[in-house]
Formats: structure tokens, sequence, C-alpha cells
């Protein structure tokens, strides 16, 4: 993996997060810690929608919780669920118009001993480093993001901690399904992943494009 070192631009995410969340797949998770760099090749997400979407959180419009879905783009939101586990975002469309990006999935590239003592798992096998950063809620504590310290950060920003960046990645096929693990508009078929991809969290589906 190149060193990626430059946030992907805003213009990026200022779109419908059915264009964006397809075009993060092979982009590069980045957190800096100090001289540590956590780094995951992003390969499973999910696109939430505005008002229109029963399973958004932005479906009760504009609350102190959701404001960051409602722009503008580029931005963290991180929500809470299930009690114990954070979930990574990011804002889509421009300022006014609700619309995410939910990071289902990494593949870990860098910075792999980190998220195991963050992970608080044994790691005894390559099989093992699935456990990592394969689901939302893994990936989110492999990385330290939490609400708190992450919600409404500026992933365009070079001078954030935690972005998105190109290193050049691009995947040979892209899948889509409907999304998982939710009741409300779960027919959607807004999710979107690598195939062959080991650390993809639920099932394949059928090839995008």
């Amino acid at each position: 993996m190149r060193n990626p070192k430059r946030p992907i631009p805003r213009e990026f995410y200022n779109r419908d997060p059915r264009l964006v969340a397809p075009d993060l797949l092979g982009k590069v998770l980045v957190r800096r810690e100090s001289s540590t760099i956590l780094a995951g090749r992003i390969v499973e997400v999910e696109a939430y929608l505005g008002q229109d979407d029963a399973a958004a959180h932005s479906a009760v419009g504009r609350t102190p919780r959701n404001a960051v879905m409602f722009g503008p783009p580029g931005h963290v939101y991180v929500y809470f669920i299930y009690g114990n586990h954070y979930c990574l975002n990011v804002s889509c469309l421009p300022v006014g118009v609700a619309g995410a990006v939910l990071f289902r999935a990494l593949a870990p590239l860098q910075g792999i001993e980190e998220m195991v003592k963050a992970r608080e798992i044994a790691v005894n096998s390559p099989r093992d480093l699935r456990k990592l950063t394969s689901g939302p809620g893994r990936l989110a504590e492999a990385f330290g993001i939490t609400r708190i310290r992450d919600n409404g950060k500026d992933l365009t920003s070079a001078k954030s901690d935690l972005y998105i960046a190109e290193d050049g990645y691009r995947p040979a096929q892209i899948s889509t399904t409907v999304r998982i693990g939710i009741t409300k508009a779960a027919h959607l078929p807004f999710r979107y992943l690598i195939p062959d991809n080991d650390f993809v969290s639920g099932p394949r589906g059928k090839r995008a494009r």
C-alpha cells in the first residue's frame, strides 16, 4: 500500500449516497494517532437517504443527534447502537439535504497490532484477523471511533486525524444487495461490497458492475 496522505476532497461526497457508496469501495480509511497510522481498505458500505428513507436516522427530520446527516458533505456521523457499539458514517449531499454512507467493513492494512489491542481479542491465525474490522461495530472499535471523539469531524481536512484517502486501488468487481441488520426499508438494494474480500460482514450478493 502506498502511503495515502491526502484526504478525498469534499466534492466527492457532495452527491447522492447511492453514488458515493460504491465509489468508496477500495478507498482507505486512515486514523492518525501521534506517530501511529491505522489504515483499512473499505470493502462494504450501505447508503442511507433522507426523510423518505424509513431506515435512515434522518427520517424523523433534523435533530441534535442526526444533524451531521444534513450537511455539509464529508463529515463524520457517529451513532451508538445496541448499547455497546459505535457506527461510522459520512455525510453526503449539499447542506440541508440529508444523506449518509455507513461503513460496514474494512480490510486492515496498517496498524494491525494497535487494532488488536483496541479490540482486546486474540489473533492466532490470519483467519482471526477478520474479527478486527468485519462489521460496523468492530471497525469502529478497532479505529477508536466514538461519538464524543469523532462526531462532526471533517474527513476532508488535512488537519483531521480521521480521513479517507485514495491509493490507486480499484475493485475488480462490486456487488449490491439489500441492506442488512435492519427491519425498516430492508428491501432496498443500497448495500455495496467487494465480493471476493474475506472481510465482508454478510452475504456477498450479486455483481453490480
